[in-house]
């Protein structure tokens, strides 16, 4: 359920690039279609995130650092621009026009996705998940006076 929803989210956050920035276009037929190419763009660009972001991450951690992160604001935009790609060979109606359209549109995506994720409380993590660290209680004996 939590992975539809993440998907359901990304979607939406997909909606929104392509409303907002002009060199991303979704050019579907109908509401029905274009719902339907924004959710399989979404698994699509969840896959290419799931997949290749960690590796470019250890692969550039130096880089990441020396940036202080602005260079995921680039990474970001080359893992949408590579989605229209791999959108374009499957013959969907999606396509970033370039690098700076995949820039702001990466973006306006994680935006949008952090927003739409605080409103609905998805923290990714189970509620009754035991805390990662165990407490434990210590108690000192009393002190024995003589």
């Amino acid at each position: 359920m939590k992975y539809l929803l993440r998907v359901a989210v990304s979607a939406a956050a997909l909606g929104v690039a392509t409303w907002a920035v002009p060199g991303i276009k979704l050019q579907a037929g109908g509401v029905w279609s274009k719902i339907g190419t924004l959710v399989v763009v979404a698994l699509i660009f969840g896959i290419i995130n799931a997949t290749l972001k960690p590796l470019i991450k250890v692969v550039g951690c130096a880089f990441y650092v020396l940036t202080l992160g602005l260079a995921a604001l680039v990474v970001n935009g080359l893992l949408l621009w590579l989605t229209s790609v791999i959108a374009g060979d499957l013959k969907l109606p999606f396509h970033v026009a370039g690098f700076w359209a995949g820039f702001w549109g990466a973006i306006i995506v994680g935006l949008v996705s952090w927003l739409l994720h605080l409103l609905i409380g998805d923290n990714r993590r189970d509620r009754d998940e035991p805390p990662p660290v165990r407490v434990v209680r210590v108690q000192l004996a009393p002190r024995l006076t003589a």
